[in-house]
């Protein structure tokens, strides 16, 4: 039977200073639920009361050892009272207010936010629901800081944030993706909504969790469209997908495979972006497109699997393709009916009913297959600000200063043997605050 063993500190991996002057950090950590983790006698651990007492509390040591200002767990396992009051008594003592979401459907885990009431002031909170397959939510918070800026800052400086704590669902196949990019969808739906809904201007916007992606994928594509930016890579400098995909990673799997997949995404109130239905449409179709690719072989057309009539593809032949790839029809994961209609409509640019190669091929051209350039002027597609507003304000926004993993190993691309906290490391990033003048 497997027991916990002790963690170790590693000297050259300690606390950011979360108290400089002019300076936040936050830690995104999927802590493995004990409901979720087997042991070598295939028992789960939520059977052994010392066993997730033991690895909770070094788990706790680890997060306040780390100081940070924001803490965002997953796999929080809100249906056990007696860790939830410890996690709430430590964290609490440290000065810290939490709020914790459960997954619907009495799934047992859900997400657990902390902040430091020292350094943020919580103005307001939001659930967010998603009712899909994988009873997954999101928790926003939306603080105003109390960190002070440098001297030379402006005293009368709107200092509010939104953070928000997520947990996607895991791809069990290939038409897991579509659902995972809806839940992204949602979540930035809410922000906007939110934001509409409490006339709030342009603030930084922190997304914090376990993505269940790396930066290969589809979701990391569509959330840099919308001008986020992933911290870690923004740290380390790692901007070519290809090169730097397998130079860090976050998790082992319950397949055994390692991949990066806890992401901290930073929107500053400064960046523009192109429409959300837009960005999303084309993270959709790019989707589409790979499987298109990899369901033909050899020599063959991808545009076979649409049947045409002639030279145009008809709203009957595009969903019969999409069945017979799996995107659509039975499957749960997949694109509901109004996507694939709103997909449609997006497509056939001239309303005439059907859509020909001229208009597919745009298409294909327009989606996001490469990292945003850091300058979106530079984009060349349509562009906006992220909320409209006649007046100019300045607003606080955030540089990345410095970003961590731990255990250190996973940094390099390996995962230790001798790593029991969780089946995820934990990912730490420190922001300086600058002044931003936003439109």
């Amino acid at each position: 039977m497997d027991v916990p063993s002790e963690e170790f500190q590693d000297p050259d991996h300690q606390s950011f200073g979360s108290n400089t002057m002019g300076c936040v950090s936050c830690t995104t950590f999927n802590i493995l639920a004990p409901i979720y983790k087997r042991l070598s006698n295939k028992r789960c651990e939520s059977e052994f009361r010392e066993f997730w007492l033991r690895r909770n509390e070094s788990i706790l040591d680890r997060l306040l050892h780390l100081k940070s200002s924001i803490i965002c767990l997953q796999e929080f396992w809100v249906g056990n009272e007696d860790l939830v009051s410890m996690y709430e008594k430590r964290l609490g003592d440290a000065g810290y207010v939490t709020y914790k979401l459960a997954r619907t459907n009495k799934r047992g885990d859900g997400l657990l936010t902390a902040v430091n009431k020292n350094q943020f002031r919580v103005l307001n909170s939001r659930e967010f629901l998603f009712h899909d397959i994988g009873d997954r939510v999101a928790l926003l918070l939306h603080v105003e800081l109390l960190v002070c800026f440098p001297q030379n800052q402006s005293a009368d400086i709107k200092k509010e944030a939104l953070i928000v704590n997520t947990h996607l669902i895991f791809p069990h196949d290939s038409s897991y993706c579509f659902l995972r990019l809806q839940q992204v969808y949602m979540i930035l739906q809410y922000i906007e909504s939110y934001c509409d809904e409490h006339q709030l201007p342009s603030v930084p916007i922190i997304l914090c969790g376990d993505w269940n992606g790396s930066n290969k994928g589809h979701v990391y594509k569509f959330l840099c469209s919308q001008g986020f930016v992933s911290s870690y890579d923004i740290a380390h400098n790692y901007m070519d997908i290809d090169e730097d995909s397998h130079k860090w990673i976050s998790h082992r799997n319950h397949r055994g495979n390692v991949c990066g997949v806890d992401f901290i995404w930073l929107l500053n109130p400064n960046k523009h972006r192109k429409p959300l239905k837009e960005s999303f449409m084309e993270a959709l179709l790019g989707n589409i497109t790979n499987l298109l690719q990899k369901a033909s072989t050899g020599s063959v057309d991808p545009l076979h699997f649409f049947e045409m009539d002639g030279s145009y593809i008809t709203y009957s032949q595009f969903c019969q393709a999409l069945a017979k790839l799996g995107v659509c029809g039975s499957s749960h994961s997949g694109l509901s009916n109004e996507d694939t209609k709103k997909l449609w409509e997006h497509l056939d640019t001239d309303r005439n009913g059907v859509i020909d190669l001229l208009q597919y091929s745009r298409a294909q051209n327009l989606h996001p297959s490469l990292l945003q350039k850091e300058d979106d002027e530079e984009n060349g597609g349509q562009i906006k600000e992220m909320f409209d507003t006649s007046t100019s304000t300045t607003m606080i926004g955030f540089n990345v200063k410095n970003a961590m993993l731990f255990p250190p190993e996973v940094e390099k691309g390996m995962w230790p043997e001798n790593y029991s906290l969780s089946d995820h490391a934990h990912l730490t990033v420190e922001f300086s605050l600058v002044e931003m003048n936003c439109t």
